[in-house]
């Protein structure tokens, strides 16, 4: 009982660990100088990343050697208890030296070579865009080139000098580490593991040229979902420029150019929401039906249903964003001039012909309805919009993200229905609303949604639900083994959908 406390000390994880050791920091709050038996590293380079993976490297209990090729000026940026010399003496001792330059300076380390040999050289630089297009190989593989008596390791590239200063608990975690020697790659991910990282073993050296693309890449997966939804937008937003601006000017020459940037801008924005939040589950309508037709579900997708199912979280979060988008603007409506012009118009209108009383029972029903299920959509889709968010799906068992996601996904979809049906309600059938001939853009918004809903709601029919369950458990219509059901139709359903 007496060991209790000391293993509660031994197992805290490295994020509470601090940034800087207490054991490093003297009485007068200075920096002590580090203990003889703290591992050595030699640091190469005396730039922004080098003065932050040194605080990181000194908080994490080692001892730092820089080499700068000025010394005496760079000093002073670096902590105390790291040692600053020159680049001959710093690379003497330590085994494990870090080389924090571009890659235009390497061929300066040159005349290091034998003191280099046999130590092992981590690789933390990244190319820029037109350098990665123009070296065919990656900067480790020329380092390696350039020193062949060392082990080069390529490490800690996509970690940001933010990152390093201020810890994992605020940044990216994992760390890609790749090298031609197992030796090597697991003497650096153990100094990962002690400065509070996540090590990740990416292969051998030749990958470090798509270890160093990783910085480079500016939101890879958005770039089709973001493009789909600009195309969207842009579309309703000059149907609706037609129908809602255009038009009356044309007919009866009313100037309405007014309503572009807030009440064309809010007719769209829901239209697009509508229609991204029925584009999330239509690839899996798409892909159930395909397995059903193809009898097994061990025959790979097409490309380009693949990568739709790919991007399924993307296109739901963009349909989220035009969703509260859409809320906010519908917030703003009652400040704007236009609305309180309209407003007192109505009310000379009222008072001119003598009404004293304005009440539509049908309209006040269809605007509380329409009002509600609104409310309860734009609800359920911020469910799932946070349940998306990497550090709340982990803490979710897969039977339960799949209902957040699958479940109260499609739950969403029909209340955003319900919301289209109610605002639109009769206009459909009226002739005054076909401008230009022109169908309301509600309708227009209809049509993959409910067909989506349809298809959904016809897989649930037993004839199909029990033959898609038992493919998803890996029935195969023309394979040779027999294939039973579970009695309990309920355990069936509650199969991986996959």
């Amino acid at each position: 009982m007496s060991q209790q406390p000391a293993v509660a000390t031994q197992m805290s994880g490295e994020m509470d660990k601090p940034l800087i050791s207490r054991r490093l920091v003297d009485s007068d709050g200075s920096l002590a100088e580090t203990p003889s038996e703290a591992p050595k590293v030699g640091i190469l380079g005396s730039g922004d990343f080098a003065r932050s993976l040194v605080t990181r490297l000194v908080g994490s209990g080692f001892s730092v050697v820089v080499g700068s090729r000025n010394p005496k000026r760079t000093a002073g940026l670096f902590p105390s208890a790291a040692q600053v010399t020159f680049q001959a003496e710093a690379v003497d001792s330590p085994d494990v030296i870090f080389v924090a330059m571009f890659r235009e300076h390497y061929s300066s380390l040159c005349g290091l070579s034998d003191q280099l040999a046999g130590k092992i050289l981590v690789d933390v630089s990244n190319p820029t865009e037109q350098e990665h297009l123009r070296h065919r190989e990656s900067n480790a593989e020329y380092l390696a080139s350039l020193f062949p008596t060392c082990t080069v390791v390529k490490a800690f590239n996509v970690i940001s000098a933010w990152t390093l200063q201020s810890g994992p608990r605020d940044g990216n975690r994992q760390v890609p580490i790749c090298s031609d020697h197992p030796d090597a790659k697991r003497a650096v991910s153990e100094m990962v593991q002690a400065m509070g990282f996540m090590p990740v073993d990416m292969g051998s050296l030749v990958s470090a040229r798509e270890v160093e693309a990783m910085p480079l890449r500016l939101l890879p997966g958005w770039k089709v979902p973001a493009l789909l939804a600009l195309g969207l937008f842009i579309f309703f937003y000059v149907y609706n420029f037609v129908r809602d601006v255009l038009q009356p000017y044309v007919r009866d020459g009313k100037s309405k150019f007014y309503k572009l940037p807030v009440s064309v801008v809010n007719t769209t924005l829901p239209c697009v929401a509508y229609v991204l939040l029925s584009l999330v589950y239509l690839p899996g309508v798409l892909a159930a039906a395909l397995q059903l037709r193809r009898g097994t579900k061990y025959r790979r997708f097409p490309d380009w249903l693949d990568h739709w199912l790919q991007h399924r979280k993307q296109i739901g979060l963009l349909s989220f964003f035009c969703a509260a988008l859409h809320a906010l603007y519908s917030f703003c409506l009652p400040l704007s001039r236009v609305n309180r012009y309209e407003v007192v118009n109505l009310a000379i209108k009222q008072v001119l012909a003598n009404k004293s009383h304005l009440w539509i029972e049908e309209e006040v029903w269809r605007m509380e309805i329409y009002l509600s299920l609104g409310v309860l959509a734009l609800g359920t889709l911020s469910l799932l919009a946070v349940t998306s968010l990497p550090s709340i799906a982990n803490s979710l068992n897969w039977r339960e993200f799949s209902f957040v996601q699958s479940t109260l996904g499609f739950v969403a979809l029909v209340l955003s229905t319900l919301h289209t049906l109610t605002y639109g309600w009769t206009r459909a059938f009226e002739d005054s609303h076909y401008k230009f001939y022109l169908p309301p853009t509600f309708t227009l918004t209809l049509l993959v949604p409910c067909v989506v809903i349809l298809a959904k709601g016809l897989f649930l029919l037993p004839c199909f639900s029990r033959r898609l369950s038992k493919i998803r458990r890996g029935w195969e219509k023309d394979g040779g083994v027999k294939f039973t059901l579970p009695m309990d139709h309920a355990l069936a359903q509650k199969t991986s959908h996959v």
